[in-house]
């Protein structure tokens, strides 16, 4: 395909260079006349491993060229991926002064071309810039509207700065944002070469993906690092235990515990975090990353109780007690936690949980409900049918597959906070439903 490449920072020139390996005839272009000279020149602007021969063999093939004149850019191309920068604004958000000036540059060479054109962003923008700003400032400046002659996708790069040829020839997926009904063919196809899977996903989701996932690197780095330097204060060599904690793929290096939702409990993971932070302060050591979990584990209880006051002190139906679905373990459970609260500010609160009964509580576990809510036996029903008449707010932390059909049945009428992503409840008609993170 005939592909155009605005930006020629490290991004742009390695999308250059691997386009072009790839069998498409490629552009660059950019504002720096001295960028413009060296890639026409066969020489990269950017020191990156591999990225010199891949420069010079495309300029050698004639499939790269380089230029500053936007219209003949979109005159000769199809196809036009965005890759400036994207800075920190003074206030922390995302800078995208050089998005707007190229995309505007670009829809106003539209308006001389014949023929369709397919715009692709693969700077990293936050969520809604394809929707809110991208596409209204590209179909103003070209007169074109969104699917007549006019196509935009989000296309986002994961490549790191040091190996960033291998991430582009193998990466572990290919994303593209398109909107509904929109398979991105065109996208397809020029990344047909690659043997990596593709994922179509709404604009907003695909513009997320890239800021998470950068996210959550700094947390793991910043994990590793703080665990790693309270490790090493006991004598324990830091790489070794890391090593072995990465032996694990099912739960610590795995899509376990990667989904948003209500907040941990339970006998161990807060138990054990307040011991790990307990090493630190007998050294003396600041952990203020680690030092957070437990508040923002008890801020995400704290944002769920404030979902339900919203709607005024009306009864509410809690699903779920124990910590998780399948067990009678109540010892440091969010849905007790968030019980107490609801109970401390005067909720009528009915409780269903079809692995909780009082009278079969033993030692550990029955010592802390009997200290948190002492009266529990007055607050659990025995069918899901009895807190659903007794409620108008329902909130779902866990049911048991065998309750799913009563309580679908009996939810119409209800105001409903999902804390779990329950699918069939979130289709439901006659309902108010509300999610806690989607």
């Amino acid at each position: 395909m005939r592909v155009s490449v605005f930006g020629i920072g490290y991004v742009g020139v390695v999308s250059c260079g691997c386009l072009a390996e790839l069998g498409h005839e490629v552009i660059g272009i950019d504002i720096s006349s001295e960028k413009i000279a060296m890639l026409a020149d066969g020489r990269s602007p950017i020191v990156e491993e591999e990225i010199d021969d891949l420069i010079a063999a495309a300029v050698r093939q004639k499939r790269l060229t380089a230029t500053a004149d936007v219209a003949a850019a979109i005159a000769g191309s199809d196809v036009s991926f965005v890759s400036v920068g994207t800075p920190s604004a003074p206030d922390g958000s995302v800078a995208l002064g050089a998005v707007d000036g190229v995309i505007r540059s670009i829809g106003e060479a539209l308006r001389t071309k014949r023929g369709p054109h397919t715009v692709v962003m693969r700077s990293t923008v936050p969520p809604g810039t394809a929707e809110d700003r991208v596409i209204p400032l590209l179909e103003q400046a070209s007169g074109r509207r969104l699917g007549d002659g006019l196509a935009y996708y989000s296309n986002p790069e994961f490549l790191r700065e040091g190996c960033s040829v291998r991430d582009f020839r193998a990466p572990p997926f290919t994303l593209i944002g398109a909107p509904p009904g929109d398979d991105a063919t065109i996208l397809r196809q020029i990344y047909a070469p690659l043997s990596a899977p593709v994922h179509v996903a709404p604009y907003r989701v695909a513009e997320s993906v890239k800021h998470i996932s950068n996210v959550f690197h700094a947390v793991k780095l910043a994990f590793a690092n703080e665990a790693g330097a309270i490790l090493s204060a006991y004598g324990v060599d830091a790489r070794d235990a890391f090593r072995l904690l990465c032996e694990d793929r099912v739960l610590n290096v795995s899509p376990a515990y990667l989904r948003p939702g209500f907040a941990f409990g339970g006998s161990c993971l807060p138990k054990d975090v307040r011991s790990f932070l307990a090493l630190a302060d007998q050294r003396g050591m600041a952990a203020p990353l680690l030092k957070q979990l437990l508040p923002a584990n008890q801020a995400i209880i704290d944002r769920t109780y404030d979902a339900i006051a919203r709607h005024g002190r009306q009864p509410v139906a809690l699903f779920g007690l124990a910590f998780k679905p399948g067990t009678d373990d109540l010892r440091e459970s969010p849905f007790v936690m968030l019980a107490e609260k609801l109970l401390g500010k005067g909720f009528d609160l009915h409780i269903y949980d079809r692995f909780v009964q009082v009278a079969r509580l033993m030692g550990a576990n029955r010592a802390y409900i009997d200290r948190e809510i002492p009266h529990l036996e007055r607050l659990l029903v025995a069918d899901p049918r009895d807190a659903l008449t007794k409620a108008r707010v329902v909130v779902l932390g866990h049911i048991a597959p065998e309750d799913r059909a009563v309580l679908l049945a009996g939810l119409e009428g209800h105001i409903v906070l999902d804390l779990a992503g329950m699918m069939d409840v979130a289709a439901k008609a006659g309902i108010t439903y509300q999610g806690l993170c989607w």
